[in-house]
């Protein structure tokens, strides 16, 4: 449901006084000025918006410069002269200037030429009427609404599509193409048919936009309530194949002998929603949760006895995670190590329910996954979609154990994040090694001792068995 605004109540929704310096500043320099884009939506659907656009008829730098003056202390002024625009930062406000524009492009470019233009040129070039309200600041128009494209009626009905001819808005701005998408997932939308058209038609000109700028758009969608929609969207007009076709592969059910596997590509989507319902903010986690299964289509075989497999894709999708991080622009630190390390893990839990649960296994688990273990374990729960009652019961019911039997190990032997009581320099002064391939052994023997029960995680039994191991292996002891 939008707001319905008079101009009067729309005055009162631009209850901040920057606005109003803004206007002043404006009609002191004889310029129209007008607060744009999703500032002007977010209004109408009673959201909060933190981010300000201002257009003026004319130098934006120019507009910035005299309201960052007016606003004194406490603000910042950053001027981008090649782009034309300018930011102010007051307190905990952020306001982007730019003068109106009109743009044309080259066909193999998405740098436009531009030229300064009217508010008219301006709206006609933005991606999406929602997107393409302005109200005026200026005082004798004061919360006046420019809406030449019928923005708020889309609003109303839910709909997304272009002010002008969907194919030369998207060839102009592929990205535009991504962006319809991502306001269609973030507001539940629908995508008219013929900008969905259009976007199937052009999906090949997303291949001139950059990495960076892309990736950008899909964690906006991962960030989505229901992030399935957008990635639906995106293999329905066919742009998936092209910027993610390993997810793609996953897509369709093969039958054979009668036997039909589940759409992995649907499942994958199905635990992503499952993910984000839960985890609001942990976009990596998202990340392992739609990559856990990617290598299913490379795994994938039929056995006449058992039928489909899909043996090993754990660690084959764990394989896939570094390279799809190159390609896709993410980052290649911690968020790479954590979205693999969920990944490679992602089966044990489930295993651990199928084929019992002892206690050294929790302990190897809890060893490997280390503090994330909880986000583990959100993965593997979502990961349970079966449509048979039973089998969800089951896995349900097996998955509350496990996480009964790591809080009683954690508590009594505090295996995550495990640091072994003797350390690989201590073995070597106590037997008198240099480095060597028998201190790693050793450092070996005694992790797996502990993690199996063997003995005790204390210093005492650590050493006692050292010494044990250390004649079996026929090194000198050092003398006590």
């Amino acid at each position: 449901m939008i707001e319905k605004l008079t101009q009067e109540q729309l005055k009162c929704k631009l209850n901040l006084p920057i606005f109003h310096i803004i206007g002043e500043e404006a009609d002191r320099l004889g310029r129209e000025c007008y607060v744009v884009g999703g500032y002007v939506r977010d209004i109408f659907l009673g959201r909060p918006s933190k981010d300000i656009d201002c257009v003026t008829v004319g130098s934006g730098i120019e507009l910035a410069q005299a309201v960052a003056k007016r606003l004194g202390k406490h603000t910042s002024l950053a001027v981008y002269r090649n782009f034309g625009t300018a930011q102010v930062k007051h307190n905990h406000l952020e306001v982007e200037f730019v003068g109106a524009r009109k743009e044309s492009y080259s066909h193999d470019s998405r740098k436009p030429v531009v030229e300064d233009g009217t508010l008219e040129d301006d709206q006609n070039r933005r991606d999406l009427t929602i997107n393409d309200m302005a109200i005026c600041l200026n005082s004798h128009r004061f919360g006046e609404l420019v809406d030449p494209f019928g923005g708020l009626n889309d609003l109303e009905k839910g709909l997304i599509r272009t002010p002008l001819d969907p194919d030369i808005t998207f060839s102009d701005d592929p990205l535009r193409m991504l962006r319809a998408i991502r306001f269609a997932c973030r507001f539940n939308f629908k995508i008219v048919p013929e900008t969905f058209e259009a976007i199937a038609r052009m999906r090949e000109r997303i291949n001139i936009i950059s990495g960076e700028r892309i990736i950008e758009e899909l964690n906006k969608i991962m960030m989505c309530d229901k992030p399935s929609v957008g990635w639906m969207q995106l293999q329905r007009c066919g742009l998936l194949q092209i910027i993610l076709p390993e997810l793609q592969a996953l897509a369709g059910i093969e039958n054979r002998d009668g036997r039909g596997h589940k759409d992995n590509f649907v499942h994958t989507l199905t635990v992503l929603d499952n993910v984000a319902a839960v985890s609001k903010d942990n976009l990596w986690l998202r990340w392992a949760a739609l990559m856990h299964d990617l290598g299913k289509a490379k795994v994938k075989a039929y056995d006449e006895k058992i039928g489909w497999t899909f043996h090993n894709h754990d660690y084959v999708s764990t394989r896939m995670v570094l390279p799809i991080f190159r390609r896709l622009k993410l980052p290649l630190g911690a968020e790479e190590k954590y979205v693999e390390k969920l990944v490679s893990l992602h089966m044990r839990p489930i295993c651990l329910a199928d084929e019992g649960i002892t206690d050294s296994a929790i302990r190897r688990l809890l060893f490997d996954a280390g503090d994330d273990i909880d986000d583990l374990m959100i993965l593997c729960t979502a990961d349970v979609t079966s449509k048979i009652p039973e089998k969800v019961r089951r896995f349900t019911e097996n998955f509350k154990i496990v996480r009964q039997k790591m809080a009683e190990i954690e508590e009594k032997d505090r295996i995550r994040n495990w640091q072994p009581p003797v350390d690989g320099i201590e073995i070597m002064e106590r037997y008198s090694l240099a480095p060597c391939r028998e201190v790693g052994l050793l450092k070996n023997a005694l992790k797996d001792a502990i993690l199996d029960g063997v003995i005790g995680n204390n210093r005492e039994e650590a050493l006692a068995f050292l010494d044990g191991e250390a004649m079996k292996l026929q090194l000198k002891i050092k003398e006590q």
